[in-house]
């Protein structure tokens, strides 16, 4: 007997994805799957009258994977190469006289492709709930700091005051079309069929339409309007962009908590166990955010699969095999990643360190120049054109730059300004907190908005 050690090598075996997503791909339930609709197929011919309603009742009954073992499948495979046909036979074995009715007119990929669907249906699930703790733990952070000013950055610069609350408003919305997004696409790309060798249905008799729908009907999703043999992989490309899209969202949600976690800014920062947690094999210091570059790293991943998707599209004639080997490792490994992804995600929002004193130091790192565009504006309002005006301030501010001044001293020294704002006028221009416009009813709104949608969209 052959001594076989089964290896542990993708990290999706030990390391990423809950039990939840990965188990939707687990070689067990893919065969559930495969064996539902096979009975969907069997129950439909019998509604038309293509099959004895006796036959279809005893295939269903013994559809599952209580009577038809994967290791007996896998045993049929191996002999025979093929993989449907292993399942079909398994099932055909434990239906006695009955099994001649199995699989009556379909080709493989009737029963692949409408499989696939159910897995992905069961993955968008748990995504879309994912999706939805992290908006409502995105609004929270929004309300909760929809008056906690900090320095808003551009180019990686100082630019002018903003609104910590608002970043969380902005993501919030984006999370908000994610969820948007994939119920929309949940209902193009949840659909099976039954369309025979090349799309004609012509093995299934007069009734194939028929047949179909009932199919799809008993399984809970919709048929495919028409497919050769395959269903057009555009759906599946769309599926798996969205995806890489959302995981690109988080990317960017996990690099701005990074770049906030610096060491020279430190105004957020991802949860850390400083009783147990280690940062680093040789620096006892470190508190590493770990989990955010996790998520980073792993879009990557997404991104790079996308191209794969959109590679498959491209079939010859009614069907080729060259997406089937990798759709295989595409969609577990997108579904399971992201999962992974949005599981840390929501642990870092959940337990995200926010620091309002030291975003009060970085206001204050520039010496006011950060307040340049609010000072320049005032001039305006004052009867300067505003390219004059954006000058005076522009020379003002290279100044204090060079000699490394206050903004309120080279500005109060200007003769230009000096006929134009009083000290106290240029303070007051320079106060941070009197230039924050309309973000925190730009916050309250989008608050609204989410709330409003993930109650009504349920």
């Amino acid at each position: 007997m052959e001594n076989k050690r089964y290896f542990l090598i993708h990290p999706i075996d030990y390391r990423y994805g809950s039990y939840e997503m990965r188990k939707i791909f687990d070689r067990e339930n893919w065969l559930q799957k495969m064996l539902e609709v096979e009975a969907a197929l069997v129950k439909a011919h019998a509604e038309v009258g293509n099959i004895p309603r006796k036959a279809a009742e005893h295939i269903s009954k013994m559809a599952t994977i209580e009577h038809v073992k994967l290791e007996r499948v896998n045993e049929i495979e191996k002999e025979i190469k093929h993989e449907t046909m292993a399942v079909v036979k398994a099932l055909t074995e434990v239906c006695g006289p009955y099994g001649k009715y199995i699989h009556l007119g379909a080709t493989s990929s009737d029963i692949l492709d409408t499989a696939l669907a159910l897995q992905i249906k069961e993955a968008i699930n748990i995504i879309e709930k994912d999706l939805i703790e992290i908006a409502l733990l995105l609004i929270d952070l929004a309300e909760k700091n929809k008056e906690t000013i900090c320095v808003g950055r551009t180019h990686g610069q100082h630019a002018i005051p903003y609104i910590l609350g608002h970043k969380f408003a902005i993501w919030a919305n984006e999370i908000k079309l994610h969820i948007e997004r994939l119920r929309q696409c949940k209902e193009r790309v949840c659909v099976g069929k039954m369309s025979g060798a090349v799309g004609t249905q012509a093995g299934f008799g007069p009734n194939a339409l028929k047949v179909q729908e009932l199919a799809m009907k008993y399984l809970g999703i919709k048929p495919a309007e028409i497919s050769s043999q395959i269903v057009p992989r555009d759906r599946l490309a769309e599926f798996i962009c969205l995806l890489a899209l959302i995981s690109s969202s988080l990317d960017k949600f996990g690099r701005e908590i990074r770049n906030l976690q610096r060491t020279e800014i430190h105004e957020l920062e991802e949860p850390f166990k400083e009783e147990v947690q280690v940062g680093s094999s040789t620096m006892p210091q470190k508190r590493n955010p770990i989990s955010s570059e996790k998520i980073c790293g792993l879009a990557k991943i997404l991104r790079s699969l996308a191209v794969a998707a959109l590679e498959n599209v491209v079939i010859e004639h009614e069907r080729d095999l060259t997406n089937s080997s990798c759709e295989r490792t595409m969609v577990p490994e997108a579904c399971i990643l992201l999962d992974e992804q949005l599981k840390t995600m929501k642990k870092v929002l959940k337990g995200l360190r926010i620091y309002p004193e030291n975003m009060k130091r970085n206001l204050n790192l520039t010496k006011g120049l950060i307040m340049a565009e609010a000072v320049m504006l005032t001039l305006v309002k004052k009867g300067i054109g505003r390219q004059e005006a954006h000058e005076i301030i522009r020379r003002c501010a290279m100044k204090a730059y060079k000699n490394n001044i206050d903004f309120f001293d080279a500005l109060k020294t200007d003769k230009t300004v000096q006929n134009y704002l009083t000290e106290e006028e240029i303070k007051q221009a320079l106060n941070p907190y009197n230039y924050t416009g309309t973000a925190k009813t730009q916050i309250e709104n989008i608050i609204k908005q989410v709330k409003n949608y993930l109650q009504t969209a349920k």
